[in-house]
């Protein structure tokens, strides 16, 4: 069987229909549409580096601090957007049969505990994570399994989660977590089951595994037949550039809306009311879902949350906002389901546990 994975079968929108005109509203637009969220949103997030590297000093104070607040949302984020985009293209060069036989079949318990241990265990920024996410779904990756990866993951990398332990202690640090895995599983699973009673719309990415794969043996032969060498690396950057920009416009727009906030909102606006009591959760939801705060940045507000507020609901739910009600991962799908039925399943899920959970934590806290 000579397989490599630099070859995958061709299954992006983009590369069937041929006949289509270029204004038939598909996932891909068409050859010279401009898209200006993501031109914008980047031109302007490069407008406010060069600002504050060359002209901080002379910039009115509110500019300044949308400047400086672009600056370093991006200088915390860029390492997981390269490493999202690498392991986008990494993705895109794998056959789906390997995807699907790592993740477990879609629809299965098995396959939503298997995603979201994964997306417990990999390392990276909530941003990179996002991407990864997308691609697993494009990959065959049920829609309950990529939620619950996506569920799972945006603060619990190994390095935030050792973080987290030093800010609010063990013991929360794994309360955190354990409840966080809960959400995913649960949110996956109930998920999978709307898809399979047909009130949902599958994954149409979805194909069976051939009955003669074999994954070890499969993937041996295909490691062997791969030249890993810079043609290998320019495809997999080109893969994972292209695959990712839908992705990145949002980010990008994201953090100009944060730093729009961090620079034209008084931020005591948002701190009295982050009491640990109903308002206190809902009002921490609100503001984590307005402002585009990456994993990096999420940890130690949540943390004081928990120390200062003491309110360790609304420290979980700070966390956990970014899964289930940040507007990057909901466009994020709209982008790759192309469903608002389906993307808004992910907050009608999640949120109302998130809810349930952080009451329950302010409760037991006092």
């Amino acid at each position: 069987m000579q397989k490599d994975f630099r070859k995958p079968p061709k299954t992006s929108c983009c590369s069937t229909s041929p006949k289509k005109s270029k204004n038939d509203g598909s996932c891909c637009g068409g050859k010279g549409k401009t898209d200006w969220l993501l031109w914008g949103s980047l031109v302007a997030c490069g407008l406010s580096v060069i600002a504050h590297l060359f002209f901080s000093n002379s910039l009115p104070p509110s500019l300044h601090t949308f400047a400086h607040s672009t600056y370093e949302l991006l200088l915390k984020m860029w390492w997981g957007l390269a490493l999202g985009i690498v392991a986008v293209g990494m993705l895109g060069n794998i056959p789906r049969a390997y995807i699907q036989s790592i993740l477990g079949k879609g629809g299965t318990m098995n396959g939503i505990l298997r995603a979201t241990g994964a997306g417990l265990l990999l390392d990276l920024c909530n941003h990179g994570i996002l991407l990864v996410a997308m691609k697993l779904y494009e990959r065959g990756a049920s829609l309950g399994q990529t939620l619950a990866f996506l569920i799972a993951s945006p603060w619990n990398s190994l390095s935030l989660t050792l973080i987290l332990v030093g800010l609010i202690g063990f013991k929360w640090t794994l309360a955190f977590v354990l409840l966080s895995g809960l959400i995913a599983v649960t949110t996956g699973y109930i998920t999978d089951q709307l898809v399979k009673h047909g009130k949902l719309p599958a994954n149409p990415h979805d194909t069976p595994i051939p009955e003669n794969f074999h994954f070890w043996r499969d993937a041996k032969q295909a490691i062997r037949n791969t030249k890993f060498d810079a043609a290998y690396a320019k495809s997999t950057l080109s893969e994972g550039l292209r695959g990712s920009t839908s992705i990145i416009r949002w980010i990008l727009f994201g953090t100009v809306l944060a730093a729009g906030i961090r620079a034209f909102v008084d931020p005591s606006i948002f701190n009295q009311w982050f009491g640990p009591s109903i308002l206190g959760v809902g009002m921490t939801l609100l503001a984590a879902t307005i402002i585009e705060v990456c994993s990096e940045g999420s940890s130690p507000i949540a943390a004081d949350l928990v120390t200062r507020a003491n309110a360790p609901g609304n420290g979980f739910a700070f966390l956990m906002a970014g899964a289930a009600t940040d507007y990057t991962e909901i466009m994020a799908l709209r982008e790759t389901t192309k469903s608002w039925k389906t993307t808004f399943i992910l907050p009608l899920l999640s949120l109302p546990q998130v809810i349930v959970i952080a009451i329950i934590l302010n409760l037991w806290s006092q």
